[in-house]
């Protein structure tokens, strides 16, 4: 809170207690490498606010980017703030620009909101390079009245860019990007706010070129009263453009402007408050009166850390065993120095400890190297489970190497064991013998009936071979002619990884033959033998006697004599047998047909 005088009286008269609230100040992105950083930007206040102010603002604004030509531009990110609830939609050097995150804050004392609004600009300035800058379509008027921001000096509004740029000669540094919209307030004169940041993960080995950038905003310089910036509980200043007791001033120690009324662009050094082997820097801003918004802070610190990552890859199996042989990569991208040999990895199932491995030989900065272990999960864990790959990790969760990063050296992912798929044994199939054993047999409903698993596939091969290579399946299951007999027939049975395999026979039987007891031999192509079906090429040892009706034999046959076709031999030749009924006798010479078949005969010619 801003407490000018009409606020001062309030506290006196009613004893108030107020506060602020707003979106806290966190890391938003973070550089490892020959890194640093600068700012531009300007305000749009043509005065320091206050009392008197007239409470006009600029359409537009310009600030100079001036770096070295070794300097290449990394990232670039534009901040722009103001009273009010928010404009979202500026221009920067003509380009229209739309917030891409936007933060918001509120003054407790009287509930104005104050926005922060965000854009990555990068590939604008990567294309435009050093020069002018204009920004410009920032509109908050429409807040502005005389009983709101006016009346009480926290009408602003302002702009700025924080650029991060490589250059080759710098030393390996680690950048930090905290962003948000964090107000400094106080209760009432000489009751001190403070706000506290904690960078950590570092390890500094050498402070030298350390610094500690500030985008605020609402600052005024006309108020110092405990506004002070504390680096490990060290006053920090950078007189007389920033005093110890006034850090948020309306300045830019960049260009050395002190008149970017109510914002701030400072950039302190702190290597006289940083020590070597520090891992972690706190950061504290304290004010007893001034209201200021914390809208981004960057950190530059020579932190020389690996940053170890993993990520499996691939796991292979085969089906039916617990051997795991699994892929995976261990990356050192986020880094400001190598990752040494000898970096323990360790593998868990559901959290429990089953094989170690380690890298061999240094991992550089931005590099990743592909390694491979194998181990056997052992029999205790089902055939589901959680595997966890942890790099810097000795088997009981601790590390032995010191990373800027100690929190993302996990990966993990679920895997299921290949399993053959199971299965119901099916029963052999019996034919009628349609001739030297060949039949037609129906597995149609095998499909179904074999497999236990409704999503399993099931294919018919005729040959071993051709099932384990699933080449050359049965396609007509419903009337599969075997030529022979007994055949095996065998059975694929698949999952998404394996597959079972099992099998069935066919075989034929001799069926009773079927006796058809008309013969009208005129030659007429019909009906002109004695025809009996199911007999020749199946019973082969059978034999046919022919006798007529006062129990004369005048014929016989079998397998390899022709259909008798109402002739009879007698001294001469053949004659035609007489119209009449005749009888015969089949004799099968088969196992399952002992007696012979008997029957009439009636014979027209």
């Amino acid at each position: 809170m801003k407490l000018k005088r009409i606020y001062i009286l309030f506290v006196v008269l009613f004893g108030s207690i107020v506060g602020t609230n707003g979106q806290n100040v966190s890391l938003y992105n973070q550089f490892n490498g020959r890194y640093d950083f600068t700012f531009i930007g300007n305000t749009l206040n043509i005065q320091p606010n206050g009392a008197n102010d007239a409470c006009i603002l600029l359409s537009s604004s310009d600030a100079v980017l001036n770096l070295n030509p070794n300097d290449v531009i990394i990232s670039a990110y534009l901040y722009w703030a103001g009273s009010g609830t928010g404009d979202f939609e500026v221009k920067l050097n003509g380009v229209a620009i739309t917030s891409e995150r936007n933060f918001a804050a509120i003054q407790s004392s009287n509930g104005n909101p104050f926005f922060s609004a965000f854009a990555d600009v990068t590939a604008l300035l990567q294309t435009s390079g050093n020069g002018q800058y204009t920004f410009s379509d920032l509109d908050v008027t429409p807040f502005l009245n005389p009983f709101t921001y006016c009346n009480n000096g926290t009408n602003f509004a302002g702009w700025a860019i924080v650029i991060v740029f490589e250059n080759a000669t710098l030393p390996l540094n680690q950048l930090n990007i905290y962003d948000g919209l964090e107000p400094l307030s106080t209760a009432q004169v000489g009751i001190q706010d403070q706000l506290i940041i904690n960078l950590g993960n570092l390890n500094v080995l050498d402070n030298s070129g350390a610094k500690l950038g500030f985008v605020a905003w609402e600052g005024d310089a006309n108020i110092a009263n405990q506004e002070s910036l504390l680096i490990n509980g060290n006053i920090i200043d950078n007189p007389p453009l920033n005093p110890g007791n006034n850090a948020f001033n309306g300045t830019n120690s960049i260009t050395g402007s002190n008149s970017l009324f109510n914002m701030d662009l400072d950039v302190y050094e702190i290597q006289n408050y940083v020590s070597i082997g520090n891992n972690s820097v706190e950061v504290k801003m304290t004010t007893a009166q001034d209201f200021v918004l914390i809208n981004t802070i960057v950190s530059k610190l020579n932190s020389q850390l690996p940053d170890a990552t993993v990520v499996i890859n691939s796991i292979e199996q085969e089906c039916d065993s617990r051997l795991l042989i699994v892929n995976y990569s261990v990356s050192n991208i986020n880094a400001t120095n190598p990752l040494p040999p000898g970096t323990p990895i360790s593998i868990y199932i559901n959290d429990v400890f089953v094989a170690y491995d380690e890298t061999t030989l240094p991992i550089e900065i931005g590099e990743t190297v592909n390694l491979q272990t194998s181990f056997i999960v052992p029999n205790e864990f089902p055939i589901e489970f959680n595997i966890q790959i942890v790099v810097d990790d000795t088997g009981n969760g601790t590390g032995i190497v010191p990373e800027l990063v100690e929190n993302n050296n996990t990966f993990s992912t679920v895997v299921t064991l290949w399993v053959s798929p199971t299965f119901t044994s099916l029963e052999n199939l019996i034919a009628c013998n349609e001739g030297f054993t060949s039949g037609t047999f129906d597995f149609s409903t095998y499909e179904d009936a074999v497999k236990t698993n409704p999503n399993d596939n099931v294919r018919f091969y005729e040959t071993i071979e051709n099932a384990q290579n699933e080449v050359n399946p049965i396609l007509n299951t419903a009337n599969f002619v075997a030529t022979s007999t007994p055949k095996e027939i065998f059975v694929r049975i698949g999952n998404e990884n394996c597959f079972a395999t099992t099998s069935f026979l066919l075989t034929t039987r001799n069926c009773p033959p079927t006796v058809y007891n008309f013969i009208s031999a005129n030659n007429d192509a019909v009906n002109d033998t004695f025809t009996i079906d199911g007999l020749y090429d199946i019973f082969l040892n059978f034999k046919i006697e022919i006798y007529n009706r006062w129990g004369r034999l005048i014929w016989t046959g079998n397998q390899t004599t022709p259909k008798w076709d109402g002739l009879v031999k007698n001294s001469i030749g053949n004659e035609k047998a007489p119209d009449g009924t005749y009888f015969y006798l089949l004799f099968l010479n088969d196992v399952d047909y002992p007696e012979p078949l008997q029957g009439y005969i009636y014979l027209n010619h």
